[in-house]
């Protein structure tokens, strides 16, 4: 039975990996579209199998009031404004990461949501994908107790043969390398480190491969982050690279350690001098088509049948990992190390 109708911003790459993960919940289904490019009705219908009525303006499809969630999958430059009137309509909102390109619009996000009850799903799929759902699982049991020490770092080539790469490569398009897609990483390692973050430090640097020229912004960065209780991570987020998409994890803890897809257990009693392998799906791919949306907005239209926010991806979680990003661009731009509050 459908109870939620999706209205969709933006036509995109992103929107065409929304649309079936959608359309795939129990409970909800797109119905609506507005886009900066005009869409035939029909040709969507004959693409996606039921009716999507396109809007004339986005304010027409937020006046409708048979769509009930917004997902936003236009340019992140955009996210704030379309997110924060999505709230004042009344609708619950899905959103690209990142959710906005200053700290403070994202203040402004979580001041609209707080004051029109929004509940909203961010879209850091990691924490859905197998890999990260096997690792944390491996984290509960205690099986390396307690971690002091962690590296979740993001290589993905971000280059002229990406669908992404014209706006990306303006600043008010990706951003940062950790806005564009780094912050997956940072996401991934508060999942694993938690979130009592005391301070950040970090430095950027860029290619001078000229396949890299165009970018507007230091396309590879490094972030050292410091806990409250002396804990310790990195992550580094780069998007010059020339090498296969490799979404590296590394903890190491009091009873033992994971490398990737590998790990040692005092606990288990696993042979030190080799890792022991874990059966998992590694995150291999940028693509969107490969990230696990599906479960994730499940989770999320669960959780409004519920009237509760969502695990793992609402809000205010994913305003934590954007926190920790800003903080950092800023000590990469400062040279200083950033206090946070």
């Amino acid at each position: 039975m459908i109870k939620y109708n999706v209205g969709l911003v933006g036509y995109g790459w992103v929107a065409s990996a929304h649309i079936p993960a959608i359309n795939a919940s129990t409970q909800a289904r797109v119905t609506g579209l507005f886009s900066s490019r005009p869409h035939d009705e029909k040709e969507l219908e004959a693409r996606h199998g039921h009716p999507i009525r396109t809007y004339a303006t986005y304010a027409d499809m937020l006046a409708d009031p048979d769509i009930h969630v917004i997902s936003i999958c236009s340019f992140a430059g955009l996210h704030a404004e379309q997110a924060i009137a999505a709230a004042h309509a009344g609708k619950h909102v899905i959103l690209e990461k990142p959710i906005a390109l200053t700290w403070d619009d994202c203040l402004r996000i979580a001041a609209a949501f707080e004051e029109n009850g929004t509940k909203a799903c961010v879209c850091f799929n990691g924490r859905f994908s197998g890999q990260f759902t096997t690792i944390k699982a491996v984290i509960d049991q205690g099986l390396l107790g307690d971690l002091h020490y962690a590296e979740v770092d993001y290589y993905h080539g971000i280059g002229p043969w990406y669908g992404q790469f014209e706006w990306n490569a303006k600043a008010d398009g990706g951003g940062s390398a950790l806005l564009t897609a780094g912050c997956h990483a940072v996401d991934a390692m508060l999942l694993c480190m938690g979130g009592d973050v005391a301070s950040v430090t970090s430095m950027s640097t860029r290619s001078r491969s000229p396949i890299f020229a165009p970018y507007e912004y230091d396309t590879s960065s490094v972030t050292l982050v410091k806990f409250h209780d002396g804990r310790v991570a990195k992550c580094a987020a780069i998007v010059d690279c020339l090498q296969p998409y490799y979404f590296h994890t590394h903890l190491c803890g009091s009873e033992g350690s994971l490398l990737d897809n590998q790990f040692h257990s005092m606990k288990l009693h696993t042979d030190k001098s080799r890792w022991s392998n874990l059966a998992m799906t590694m995150i291999g791919s940028g693509d969107v088509h490969d990230h696990p949306f599906q479960r994730q907005f499940q989770a999320f239209f669960d959780a409004l049948d519920r009237g509760q926010h969502m695990p793992l991806t609402d809000f205010q979680t994913a305003l934590h990992t954007h926190r920790i990003v800003f903080a950092a661009d800023e000590s990469a731009r400062t040279g200083m190390p950033v206090a946070i509050e």
